[in-house]
């Protein structure tokens, strides 16, 4: 079949002047999906309504496919006014450039596509997408707002992906051992795991070590060497320079450790030293490659044999 892109949703939501909670669903054709992509597009009633990157307004996003969770982000911090990276944005590009991306016309004229790698075969038919999505208040009213989901199919994807719920932890001024509790229902192994803070503060959090994999703590700017963020790995949207995305070293306040395929035969047991105190969030990225068979689809059990013949032979005189 190869790359297919098929609309499958189209409202009027969007982020206004108030915080709300989007709760929606819609029914979808069944093939290989590989990744969902949202677009969003609106008039805002400044430009600096939104200072930069439009994620930057999504404070959760959870994305249900037949019942199963794919997708699970919370915010560690969502801001309209952070004039910086947006955590979700980082997030999805530190799983492949492109993954968010924004159109800058400099003006209150805004255009966005989140690409939410999925990787499921789902059988034929119809299958059901449910989604929550979660805005920050925007200082005003915006207006022409539309939100599409789209669905790429590809009969060439090669890995599952699913973004567990974070695990929270309240920190303190020192070294501690954190524990990220993993999914124990879902395949695969660990590509990564995002550290947000509770602020876009970057000098909270100094160091992290990994109990599995090294022996040390490296400070956090060596993991954004690891992960390649310091090439000005990090590209954000900013209005001020308009026709071009901003590229940057950090995402402030938040990370992407590569975990390389680790098991998922335990919880993931870190060691995080803080400068301060305040609320960090782990979320666990997991992949696993595909089984290249659709889910099955519902099918009954016990069979219901019909004969005919014995039919009208029970209901027969004969047998009197």
């Amino acid at each position: 079949m190869g790359v297919r892109y098929t609309l499958v949703n189209s409202t009027t939501d969007g982020p206004t002047d108030s915080a709300q909670t989007i709760s929606a669903g819609f029914n979808c054709p069944g093939g290989p999906v590989d990744e969902i992509i949202i677009r969003v597009a609106q008039t805002l009633n400044g430009a600096s309504d939104i200072s930069a990157d439009w994620p930057n307004v999504v404070s959760s996003l959870r994305l249900i496919l037949n019942g199963e969770t794919v997708w699970d982000y919370t915010g560690g911090y969502t801001s309209a006014t952070n004039n910086a990276a947006s955590p979700l944005g980082y997030l999805l590009n530190s799983m492949g450039r492109g993954r968010s991306v924004e159109v800058n016309t400099g003006t209150t004229a805004r255009e966005a596509y989140l690409r939410i790698p999925v990787g499921r075969n789902i059988a034929a038919g119809i299958s059901r997408i449910e989604y929550t999505i979660g805005y920050a208040a925007l200082a005003g009213a915006s207006s022409g707002n539309s939100t599409q989901f789209w669905v790429r199919y590809n009969s060439a994807m090669q890995n599952t992906t699913t973004l567990g719920a974070a695990t929270t932890f309240n920190y303190s001024a020192t070294t501690q051992q954190v524990v990220m509790r993993v999914p124990q229902n879902v395949p695969g192994t660990l590509a990564g795991v995002f550290i947000q803070n509770d602020a876009a503060t970057d000098t909270d959090l100094t160091d992290c070590r990994i109990v599995s994999q090294s022996d040390f703590s490296m400070d956090i700017d060596q993991w954004r060497m690891l992960n390649g963020d310091l090439y000005n790995g990090v590209a954000y949207m900013d209005p001020a320079t308009a026709g071009q995305l901003t590229y940057a070293q950090e995402c402030g306040g938040c990370a992407f450790l590569p975990l390389y395929g680790l098991s998922l035969k335990d919880d993931l047991r870190m060691q995080i030293t803080a400068a301060t105190a305040g609320t960090l969030s782990l979320t666990p990225v997991i992949t696993s490659g595909i089984a290249g068979k659709p889910a099955p689809a519902q099918v009954q059990t016990q069979a219901v044999p019909t004969n005919i013949a014995k039919s009208v032979l029970a209901d027969s005189a004969a047998q009197v």
